[in-house]
């Protein structure tokens, strides 16, 4: 878990060098907000380890981010978004029993981001290829569990309720955005790895690590408040 944690807190670090290091160039101070979308392909993190298939869950929320300098081709911001976030697991059982699981589990997420951008200036109409990089925070709202056990014993995960209600990790992504005359239009792929455990992982506790990640395909629509 330790290693997670520092791999982490590295690609952070270097990150959010980056914007520091365009403190010298033009400044900007262009506000948008919007509404994304899209879908999550998610899994969990075991150990001791689970036999998986991918879970496709949803995500909707609330935009907002700030450029606030131009470095040479490169635009430096921020972005934070609010949305709520399904993830969970499906599990791949490999016999004939016909026996099924799987869970979703719903979060209030808050990521919060370094965004650069290379291509037309924001001010402008055009198309930007950006990167986005930061910590995430989520706060576990419920979850639904699906199962079609038809033997007498089952999993120790099955029925376990979340014991670890608070997330965090860190979250990255690429993609275009296309700058118009009514708004900017995004397409971003994204990737998030947890960092924190839902279930307790002491040593007398059966998980050592479960922790959440996705693959996200997000659409994001944005409109200036202030150029």
């Amino acid at each position: 878990m330790k290693k997670y944690k520092n791999f982490g807190l590295l690609v952070l670090a270097l990150f959010f060098a980056l914007p520091a290091a365009a403190q010298l160039g033009e400044e900007r101070h262009n506000f948008a907000v919007g509404i994304n979308g899209g879908l999550n392909m998610s899994t969990v993190s075991f150990n001791p380890k689970i036999k998986l298939n991918t879970l496709n869950t949803m995500s909707a929320g609330v935009t907002m981010r700030y450029m606030s300098e131009k470095y040479f081709k490169m635009m430096c911001g921020v972005q934070m978004e609010i949305n709520y976030s399904q993830r969970g697991w499906d599990e791949k059982i490999e016999d004939e029993s016909g026996n099924s699981y799987s869970r979703t589990m719903n979060y209030l997420e808050i990521p919060f981001m370094a965004h650069l951008a290379f291509g037309k200036d924001a001010l402008n109409r055009g198309v930007k290829v950006f990167f986005n990089a930061g910590p995430q925070i989520g706060f576990f709202l419920g979850d639904n569990e699906k199962i079609n056990w038809t033997t007498s014993t089952t999993r120790p995960e099955h029925g376990k309720e979340v014991e670890n209600k608070f997330d965090y990790g860190i979250t990255a992504g690429a993609g275009l955005e296309v700058s118009t005359g009514i708004g900017h239009f995004l397409l971003e792929g994204r990737y998030y790895m947890g960092l924190s455990d839902f279930y307790k992982n002491s040593k007398r506790d059966y998980f050592e690590r479960s922790a959440h990640s996705f693959i996200g395909i997000r659409l994001s629509y944005l409109i200036d408040i202030t150029k």
